[in-house]
């Protein structure tokens, strides 16, 4: 089916036209998702998610779209720039993470006098973790393996790895609430001795 504006289709996006947004999805989403499959280190799931979003963006934005050149290079440039910020995203995540595990680590291998009940709590924090979870959290923070690495070792995806650190890291900072302030007193005693 032929959306009514052909030649404009961003003037037809902005009235709303499901026609016109169907027919752009149709042409531009599988090219999108090539280009944002290069961004994303050849990971196609993440790559698909980037491209859905900018068109749900698209579609949530269409009335006050604003087109410089072409639909075409807006499209690209909203992919682009998305797929730059879950890479900034992921990085600082990624430091974030193996700065605390690095702590923790350290805590679990040098224990002094004030972190034998933290080291127990920890080890028991890691048994309550799901089987896979609790791999994929060792091959990264015991084993310092990069979540690509990770993904092919264990025949995952790269996303897969993602959600289960995240899950990881949301039970042992459940698990171990309490002994947070004894943590960040420990870091703070270090970085000053």
């Amino acid at each position: 089916m032929k959306y009514q504006d052909e030649n404009n289709p961003t003037e037809a996006l902005r009235r709303g036209d499901e026609a016109a947004f169907d027919a752009v999805f149709q042409q531009w989403y599988a090219p999108l998702c090539h280009y944002a499959c290069r961004l994303a280190d050849g990971d196609m799931d993440e790559a698909e998610d980037v491209v859905q979003q900018a068109f749900v963006k698209l579609w949530e934005r269409r009335a006050q779209l604003e087109v410089s050149w072409s639909l075409k290079a807006y499209l690209y440039k909203a992919v682009h720039n998305a797929s730059l910020n879950r890479l900034r995203s992921r990085k600082v995540q990624s430091k974030y993470l193996d700065f605390n595990a690095q702590q923790l680590a350290t805590m679990h291998t040098q224990p002094d006098d004030t972190t034998p009940e933290l080291i127990e709590r920890f080890r028991r924090a890691m048994d309550s973790l799901p089987p896979q979870c609790r791999h994929v959290f060792e091959l990264s923070r015991f084993e310092s393996l990069k979540y690509r690495e990770i993904a092919d070792q264990l025949g995952i995806s790269i996303k897969t790895v993602e959600t289960q650190m995240g899950k990881a890291l949301r039970v042992l900072r459940v698990q171990l609430a309490d002994y947070l302030i004894t943590l960040l007193g420990a870091i703070i005693l270090r970085a000053f001795l």
